[in-house]
């Protein structure tokens, strides 16, 4: 019988917005074990490493040279009968890496509802039919635009950026001025000013586009952009929208900016994005967790296809303060970690959206010889380990765990994870079934 650890060899692809070469954490993982003819090209940019059974880029078994969806098609022990059946023989979650030197796409996801019915309609620019939540979790430093702002930042906006106001049009400015500075208004009325002043904007003529966005870096340029209530500075603000023009001259997002929280990360932060929420990543290397999907709604910030009305129609118009969009860990109860990882302050945590296809758990032993054990689960797990070095064990198998190494470990297996030196990381992917109390099963926990 075969012992459920399995190491994987996992693509990487090569976007725009990637990082060039050896600064790419994609590249450099995936370097660790190479896919054929695989090397690194120091001027070419390396964007996403991907871990999982999708069929645009499904990993592989290194010894056999099978991929992952063939594996756990075979084998529902692999996955479990229970999660093998729900998703279908495929893993319910894609895991990546994203290595980010420029902004991507403004975007959201769709819901499973329209997700069918966009893909039904439009196959090629919508791939597959499910829905898309993900989680980022930064690595190193990262910058991103997640929700929209407060309508009092919003407000603020513009009113003190003149190309703004005039592409978003006086009425509707006004508009949302009025129900940002009201203490009773509603949320459908805050949603619906919101809905009509972003919807606006989008829809701008790119002419008008291009004529403002002058203006608009002319403003940047001399350091008159004012954050007002935001927690961003004029220095900050300042800076993104040259860079970002820098990057996409005129485009349409160098004004979305102004909408939409500017949020950093620090190494070990995360952020939660449901289905339908918009957002932008701008820079910065995180492990990237989803529902095994590769379905995007674009409009700002790409060459690639924008469909701005479906976005503008779908998007939650959500309006909240960046704090509320982040997502807090909490330490992972099913772990166990001997002496020297306790004295060496050593954690596990826990990062578990309300979701059911994903959770993760970032690993960080601090000593040489601390280890972590973790129960068995009533479902599949992907490991990364994205710095140092030691071993991972299934049963009697130990296999050597470094920086880039990818390991598919099966339902019901206790893991163990020990670290050679200081400063191990890793984050572990992985699903379970409900219990029918709304409550995940861990060996029956």
């Amino acid at each position: 019988m075969q012992v459920p650890l399995i190491r994987l060899q996992c693509g990487v692809n090569s976007y725009d917005w990637g990082k060039k070469g050896k600064d790419s954490a994609a590249a450099k993982y995936a370097l660790a074990t190479p896919p054929d003819g695989f090397s690194i090209e120091e001027e070419k940019p390396y964007a996403e490493l991907w871990m999982g059974t999708h069929p645009s880029l499904p990993s592989k078994d290194l010894e056999t040279g099978r991929s992952l969806l063939d594996l756990v098609s075979d084998n529902q022990a692999l996955m479990s009968p229970e999660i093998s059946k729900k998703y279908n023989n495929k893993l319910p979650f894609l895991f990546k890496v994203l290595s980010i030197s420029k902004a991507l796409s403004i975007q959201a996801h769709p819901n499973k509802k329209l997700a069918g019915e966009l893909h039904a309609k439009d196959p090629k620019n919508y791939p597959d039919d499910n829905h898309k939540p993900e989680m980022a979790i930064a690595i190193t430093h990262f910058e991103g635009l997640c929700g929209f702002r407060p309508l009092k930042e919003i407000a603020h906006f513009l009113q003190t950026i003149p190309p703004l106001r005039a592409l978003v049009g006086e009425d509707r400015a006004s508009s949302l001025e009025t129900t940002a500075a009201a203490e009773d208004s509603d949320v459908v009325t805050s949603k619906s000013s919101l809905r009509a002043a972003f919807t606006a904007l989008m829809k701008s003529a790119p002419e008008d586009v291009r004529a403002m966005s002058q203006s608009l870096v002319s403003q940047a340029e001399s350091q008159e952009i004012s954050p007002g209530p935001s927690v961003n500075t004029t220095a900050e603000l300042c800076e993104l929208v040259t860079r970002c023009h820098a990057h996409f001259p005129h485009d349409i997002g160098l004004f979305v900016l102004f909408f939409l929280n500017y949020v950093k990360l620090a190494p070990g932060q995360a952020m939660y994005l449901k289905a339908d929420d918009i957002h932008a990543y701008v820079s910065g290397d995180i492990i990237e967790c989803m529902a095994s999907s590769d379905n995007v709604i674009r409009a700002g910030f790409t060459p690639k296809f924008q469909d701005v009305n479906t976005l503008t129609e779908i998007l939650t118009y959500d309006h909240d303060p960046p704090a509320q969009q982040l997502l807090q860990p909490v330490d992972y109860p099913y772990v166990t970690l001997n002496t020297a990882a306790y004295r060496s302050g050593s954690d596990s945590l826990l990062y578990d959206p309300p979701i059911e296809e994903f959770s993760v758990v970032r690993t960080a032993l601090k000593a040489d010889g601390a280890k972590a054990t973790f129960e068995g689960i009533a479902g599949p797990s992907v490991v990364i380990c994205t710095s140092g070095q030691g071993s991972i064990s299934v049963g009697p198998k130990r296999e050597d765990l470094k920086e880039g190494f990818v390991y598919f470990v099966g339902a019901t297996a206790e893991c163990v994870i020990e670290s050679r030196g200081a400063d191990m990381v890793t984050f572990k992917a992985f699903c379970e079934i409900e219990d029918g109390k709304g409550e995940k099963e861990t060996n029956g926990h």
